[in-house]
């Protein structure tokens, strides 16, 4: 039986009260907004990037002048905004050169894209557009909105039942929803998006010259590599690759600006490897000083081989003999031989102890002993030191890993080549860009 449409008002209007803190969604950042919409109300697709509208249109500017040479190796600009963005090249639209790097165009176009792109990730959009949506969610005209929206959804369907009613409007005030998050995130980004111009600016400088040196180079990414971080994207969107594109074309964002930037840093590990593979070493002993003083290690994921010297001293021994021994061990530790010769070296020295003590776990020896092998090279014997049993004469002969810390040593390692890779490729991008021909117009 259908309720009387005062009674069914009066209870719709029961729920459109209620229904601004139900509309409150946690705004992390500027990247994939979501919003939270009450029980029944179909959810919201989660994406990388926020719904918006496509940027209002710039005034038109100065032709464009040619480039003077032209760019067909996908590292400048070359599709006009709205193509396929399949070659990973963004035209200039119409706009004027903004820069010139060794005679290839960046456009102002370029410029604003890039801009809206690294917007999609800034930490600053996404706490402005929080408060914003806050302020929306707060506000007498929302509710007033909101209450058009029930009036109206009664008025267009009497004679519904009240269940109807009901699932009509969850479905606007989902949309109403999310035309509050568009709102909220654009007017963030138009007060970010002028800060970024510079940023945006000197990215694709680098991205210029990177891409210059991988075709020097011959170590161009194909298209086919970067077809598979788009379709990565695509899939963690829940969408197919050409879904994502057309997505991206909708918020106005060229998807040639997100190829582009994918093609150049990939582009440019080849270039580094090429360059520089063979300067990138990480030994053993990094990787055992990170793995021992890693947050909640004991360093007992390896296990090293040591042996020792010891110069006993008496109880009660007076500084002047303690002087005595620590010259004695001294002496000892310059004659060098490493671990094969440690045995005849401590008979050199009356009383002298010699200690093979085999495999021990880092935690088995006392600081600072303990970092002082760690970080020694195998073979190589400690400066003496005053230990319990007397002047002590340390070396590390060989390490050992344990099965179960292999893993972690593997990621270790993996890390400090990263940290050379990129110490490496800073200074590359230094030197080209100290080299290269950069005319700002």
């Amino acid at each position: 039986m259908r309720l009387p449409s005062r009674s069914l008002k009066h209870r719709l209007s029961a729920l459109a009260c209620a229904l601004c803190a139900l509309l409150a969604p946690t705004l992390a950042s500027a990247q994939g907004v979501t919003v939270t919409v009450p029980p029944g109300t179909a959810p919201l697709p989660e994406v990388v990037v926020p719904n918006e509208a496509p940027p209002a249109a710039e005034k038109p500017k100065a032709k464009p002048k040619p480039p003077a040479k032209p760019a067909g190796d996908g590292s400048s600009a070359g599709i006009k905004p709205g193509g396929d963005g399949k070659s990973g090249r963004v035209s200039g639209g119409g706009q004027s050169i903004a820069v010139l790097v060794n005679d290839e165009p960046i456009t102002g176009y370029e410029i604003q894209q890039r801009q809206r792109l690294m917007g999609m990730g800034n930490a600053n959009i996404g706490q402005r557009a929080q408060a914003n949506f806050q302020s929306l969610i707060k506000s007498k005209t929302t509710s007033d909105r909101l209450k058009a929206i029930l009036e109206k959804t009664i008025k267009e369907n009497e004679g519904k039942s009240r269940e109807e009613i009901i699932a009509i409007f969850e479905k606007r005030k989902g949309d109403f929803a999310k035309s509050l998050q568009q709102e909220a995130v654009e007017s963030a980004r138009q007060t970010v998006m002028p800060g970024l111009r510079k940023e945006a600016m000197e990215e694709l400088i680098d991205e210029r010259l990177k891409l210059q040196e991988a075709k020097k180079l011959n170590v161009l990414v194909g298209d086919e590599e970067v077809d598979k971080i788009m379709g990565s994207i695509a899939e963690k969107n829940k969408m197919t690759a050409a879904e994502f594109q057309a997505h991206l074309k909708k918020m106005g964002a060229d998807p040639a600006v997100m190829r582009q930037r994918f093609k150049a840093n990939m582009s440019w590990q080849e270039v580094i490897r090429r360059k520089f593979g063979a300067q990138i070493a990480v030994t053993d002993r990094d990787v055992d000083r990170i793995v021992a003083n890693s947050p909640g290690s004991s360093g007992d994921g390896l296990e090293l081989q040591v042996q020792r010297i010891v110069l006993p001293i008496p109880a009660g021994m007076d500084q002047k003999i303690l002087a005595q021994r620590m010259a004695e061990g001294e002496s000892l530790a310059q004659r060098g031989g490493g671990c094969e010769q440690m045995s005849s070296n401590a008979t050199a020295v009356a009383g002298a102890r010699f200690d093979n003590l085999g495999g021990r776990l880092p935690s088995a020896i006392p600081e600072p002993t303990r970092s002082l092998l760690l970080n020694a090279r195998d073979g190589e014997l400690l400066p003496p030191t005053v230990g319990t049993e007397g002047v002590e004469i340390w070396a590390v002969c060989g390490r050992k890993t344990v099965a179960a810390d292999a893993e972690r040593r593997q990621n270790v390692q993996a890390e400090l080549r990263q940290k050379e890779f990129e110490v490496l490729a800073k200074k590359h991008l230094k030197d080209l860009r100290q080299d290269a021909a950069i005319e700002y117009r």
